[in-house]
């Protein structure tokens, strides 16, 4: 089983994005049963809260519920647990670096460019295709 962790800073839009619209790929793939998918947040800001509404709507559009969902902080149990653990950006970078052990293998960017961060931009559906740019290079490289 692969086990991937989606991170970024509060947890309730890109994160949540990308741990949704990561398990609807691998659900039409049929390759559930191979993979492990989950998401945190590098800050405590947002602990308990529910995916954003926008964020919700976005994936609801594309046919994907993430009901249920809140958010969480990332932990060191979740280094030694995940094979992949995927930031959204620079400074989730950074703030993964003062939480968890260097591992570059382990820790990587979703993209080879920041995601766009819909909190600031409004922009739910450039954060949607950017994400899904991502999950589906993820798919295509460890399926």
């Amino acid at each position: 089983m692969i086990k991937i962790l989606f991170v970024c800073h509060g947890n309730i839009c890109r994160s949540p994005m990308g741990e949704y619209i990561m398990k609807d790929l691998v659900a039409k793939a049929g390759l559930s049963d191979r993979f492990e998918i989950a998401s945190a947040a590098t800050s405590r800001e947002e602990i308990g809260s529910p995916v954003y509404p926008p964020a919700r709507q976005e994936l609801a559009k594309h046919g994907i519920s993430c009901a249920g969902k809140t958010a969480r902080q990332v932990t060191t149990a979740d280094y030694s647990y995940y094979d992949r653990i995927y930031y959204m950006d620079g400074r989730n970078a950074k703030n993964l670096a003062r939480m968890l052990p260097a591992n570059p293998v382990k820790i990587r960017p979703l993209l080879n460019r920041d995601v766009a961060d819909p909190w600031y931009t409004g922009d739910f559906e450039q954060t949607w295709c950017d994400i899904l740019e991502g999950c589906q290079a993820i798919l295509e490289e460890l399926a």
